[in-house]
Parts: C-alpha cells; sequence; structure tokens
C-alpha cells in the first residue's frame, strides 16, 4: 500500500448508470484518483459524449452501453471490460428506475417487477459476473448505489423505497459469502440530490424549501458531495469497511 490512501492506480472499474448524475461524478472521481474507468448507460449517444469529455481532461476512460435490466447486456459490459483491461477491481451499480409515481396498492404487476430487475437483480447480476475476477486477485470492491428511501416508508414512491431497501440486504449478504475472498461489499444510500432522477422530489420550489428545512446542513445535495464516499469505499482507505449502509444526506436521516 502507497502513501495515498485514496490512489486507485493501475484499477480497473466499471460504473453502470454513468452519463450523468451521481453515476458521472463517481465515474469521474474514480478516473481523477488513477482508475480505468468504464462508463456506462442504456444512452449510446450520451456514453460517447461523456468518454469524449473526460477524456478531454485527461483521465483513462472508454464507454460500453448498456441496460442493466437485460443480463446479456451485463454480460457483454463486464466481458468487453475483461478483454480491454484485464478483471475488474471495483464494480458500482448505480443504474436504477423509478417508473411509478404514486401508491404502491395501484403498480401493475409487469412495473412492479421491473423495478426490482433493474434496481435489485441488476446489482446481483453485477457482483456474480465481477466475483470470480475479483476473487483471483483476492481483493475488490462492489458498491451499490441505493437511496435513504430504503429506510423509509412513501405514499409515492414506495415500491422504489423497497427496492432499495432490498439493495442493504443484498449488499449484507454478499459482503458475507466474499468476505473470505477479500471483497467487499457496500452500499451508499444518498439523501435527495439535485439530479434529473429526482427532480419530481426537488424542482417544486416550496416542497424543496420544507426538505431542506429538515435537513441539518440546509441544503439539497449535488453529485459530487457523493464522490467522496465512493472513493473511501473503493480504494485501500476502506479495506476493513463491508457490509454496510452509508448515508449521504446532509443529516435527514438523524434528525427528528
Amino acid at each position: 500500500m502507497g502513501n495515498n490512501l485514496f490512489d486507485l492506480s493501475g484499477r480497473n472499474a466499471i460504473v453502470t448508470g454513468s452519463t450523468k448524475g451521481i453515476g458521472k461524478a463517481i465515474a469521474s472521481a474514480l478516473a481523477q484518483h488513477g482508475a480505468r474507468v468504464v462508463i456506462s448507460s442504456r444512452d449510446e449517444s450520451r456514453v460517447s459524449s461523456v468518454v469524449e469529455e473526460l477524456c478531454s481532461d485527461g483521465l483513462e476512460v472508454i464507454g460500453i452501453p448498456c441496460n442493466v435490466g437485460r443480463k446479456t447486456e451485463l454480460e457483454k459490459l463486464v466481458y468487453e471490460t475483461n478483454q480491454r483491461w484485464g478483471d475488474v477491481d471495483i464494480a458500482i451499480g448505480n443504474a436504477a428506475i423509478n417508473p411509478h409515481y404514486g401508491s404502491s396498492l395501484d403498480i401493475p404487476d409487469e412495473i412492479f417487477s421491473k423495478t426490482m430487475a433493474s434496481n435489485i437483480q441488476s446489482n446481483l447480476w453485477l457482483a456474480q459476473l465481477v466475483a470470480p475476477g475479483m476473487r483471483k486477485k483476492q481483493d475488490g470492491s462492489i458498491i451499490f448505489v441505493s437511496s435513504i428511501g430504503g429506510f423509509f416508508g412513501s405514499e409515492v414512491i414506495g415500491t422504489y423505497c423497497v427496492s432499495k431497501a432490498g439493495d442493504f440486504q443484498l449488499a449484507r449478504n454478499l459482503a458475507v459469502e466474499l468476505g473470505p475472498d477479500n471483497i467487499r461489499v457496500n452500499c451508499i444510500a444518498p439523501g435527495l440530490v439535485k439530479t434529473d432522477f429526482a427532480k419530481k422530489l426537488w424542482e417544486d420550489p416550496e416542497a424543496s424549501k420544507v426538505r431542506i428545512q429538515r435537513t441539518p446542513l440546509r441544503r439539497l445535495g449535488d453529485p459530487e458531495d457523493l464522490a467522496g464516499i465512493a472513493i473511501y469505499l473503493a480504494s485501500d482507505a476502506g479495506k476493513w469497511t463491508t457490509g454496510q449502509t452509508i448515508s449521504v444526506d446532509g443529516g435527514v436521516t438523524i434528525s427528528k
């Protein structure tokens, strides 16, 4: 281990859903700390655009489009990464969906199933695909970007919250199974971050004002606020941290 606990030089990383918002901020930070990073999302044009942007900053990134809800595309994502750079050292499952805004009592079966597949099943698939390479190295970090919604009930995003709570337990289970191989598995649980994905929750000025007043740090999150914890969990700084869900939320979950 070098002098810099946060140095990721020589490590290969995949970040799903990394063309905007939290995923892009994390991918950029990983690359800035020396990792080779695969940018990925369903939108091929956005993948190309972000790769071009980060490469122009001198960062080592490539792009591989992938819809995480399709196992064959995830298999292709990991395979092509292995072919290009070798085994994956850092796998971050950030891609998620929330196609239903309203009561869980009204959600169609196919939308519920799709949410669980994209938000939980895809993270398990990702872990299953990168684990063999990590076991060979006896080292690795798997991170799921979840949500503090997994701690609460909701009248409007209840199914999404169920899926995010599932990620907490998935991380715990995998941490137990993969720990003997020195593979760490953790969750990051962001609070309300100003992203396109969460727009319905923060774009209304009055609703946003109420949320800010309930947040001890008195502001909503920016995508870059999540980058630091990802670097910690991916690097030697977090080498004895596993099975945890770490909230990064401005203090929302600890306030009355």
